[in-house]
Parts: C-alpha cells; structure tokens; sequence
C-alpha cells in the first residue's frame, strides 16, 4: 500500500499542484490587466481625437451660441499650435521679406554682461528650404506666423493687452530661445528680437540688382527666458 500511495499523482509534497495552478492564475491575472490597461489607451486616444475634432470644427465653424459660450475653451486648446484658417483658398502671399535676428544676453558670476552677435533666424529656415523638395511645415511657417500673429495681436509698441497676446509673446520668445540654443553654444538668460522688412523688388527692374533698403527695423526689448546651455 505504501508503494501505491507513493505512485499516486496527489501524494508528493503538498502544494506541488497548487503551484502550478497559482502560476496559471498569476497569467490570466497579467492579460487581464494587460487587456484592462490597452483598452484605457485605447479610450484615451479616441477621447482626444475627438475632443481636438470638436474644437476645431467650432472654431471654424461660423459663430453660433455653441462657439461664443466656450470660446474661452475653443481658443486655449487651438492656440497657438493647431490654428485654423481659410487663406489655402484665399491665400494672401507676403509681399515683404523679413529677417528675424536674435541675440542674447548672459550675466556673469562676477556681475559682468555678455552679449552675443545677432544670429539670422530667418537665414536659418531659408537654408532648410532651399533645394529641400519636401521642406517641413516646422523651417517653413513657424516662425514666420509666429511674427505675424504678434504683429496683429501688439501692433507696433510691443504691449500686451489681452491674454492671447501675452501667450504669442511667450510662444515667439520660445521659438527664437530655442532655435538660437540648438545653433549656437554659450549660456543666456536674456534675448532680444530685431526684425527688418525688406521689399520684394519687382522682376526686371533695376531695383533688383541693388541691394534692399529696410522699410521697416523693429528692435524689440529684452526678454527674460529659462537659463539656457551650460
């Protein structure tokens, strides 16, 4: 008999099934949770996509009760990166060049100021154009509308007053504080904008062969940014 009993499948050391049937448990637990976990992303994801959707079309969308009551909502989650217009069919090209320069300024441990050369934003895109056949939206118009929005919203004596206008401001500050920390080395905790507005001169004219006069050389103040480089 003990012989049998040793043979039976049941008479091991206890817990030998058990564990088997905890490891089996403890899988379908994971997929469980693994299939939980994916379908909130999943719902995420389309919650979003449809919340952007929404508030695109009632921005666009002609004004109505809907539009004006959350517009406050509609205007913080489209601007400034999703920004809608209408100029693909009435489009209203530039009829001016414009180069964006940027400089910095750094203040030393001993109490001393550094400031740096003026560095061409706008040559920079240009550059990443030229010859590109696939040029990205990022070189081609993030700049350019960033100026051309704080043209409109600060007119020309560079004061804020409205939020949206506060927002720009910040919005081409970070532009240019970033593109000029990707290029350029050195630490700065300061940077000013100059904007020159250059004619385009008509073709075959001999305005074309001399060098353009500015029609416009805005120096913007000093702005204070997050420490940048070393």
């Amino acid at each position: 008999m003990d012989t049998e009993e040793a043979r039976r499948p049941d008479s091991g050391p206890p817990g030998d099934g058990r564990n088997g049937e905890t490891a089996t448990g403890n899988r379908a637990g994971s997929a469980r949770m693994l299939h939980t976990g994916l379908s909130v992303v999943v719902f995420m994801c389309m919650a979003t996509a449809l919340t952007h959707v929404v508030m695109v079309f009632l921005h666009v969308a002609p004004a109505n009760p809907i539009s004006k009551r959350y517009s406050p909502q509609v205007n913080a989650w489209v601007y400034p990166l999703f920004e809608q217009n209408w100029r693909l069919f009435a489009p209203d090209p530039d009829s001016a060049n414009r180069r964006i320069l940027a400089r910095t300024s750094h203040t030393a441990s001993d109490g001393s100021v550094r400031v740096s050369d003026w560095f061409d934003l706008a040559a920079v895109d240009s550059s990443a154009v030229e010859h590109n056949a696939f040029p990205s939206h990022t070189t081609q118009n993030l700049l350019r509308r960033a100026w051309t929005i704080y043209v409109e919203l600060h007119g020309g004596d560079d004061e804020a007053r409205s939020e949206r206008a506060v927002m720009m401001q910040e919005y081409l500050r970070n532009i240019a504080a970033a593109r000029v920390a990707d290029h350029n080395g050195g630490t700065f905790e300061f940077i000013q904008l100059r904007v020159m507005t250059l004619p385009i001169a008509a073709p075959g004219t001999e305005a074309a062969n001399r060098p353009p006069v500015p029609v416009e050389n805005r120096l913007l103040p000093w702005w204070k940014v997050a420490p940048h480089g070393n």
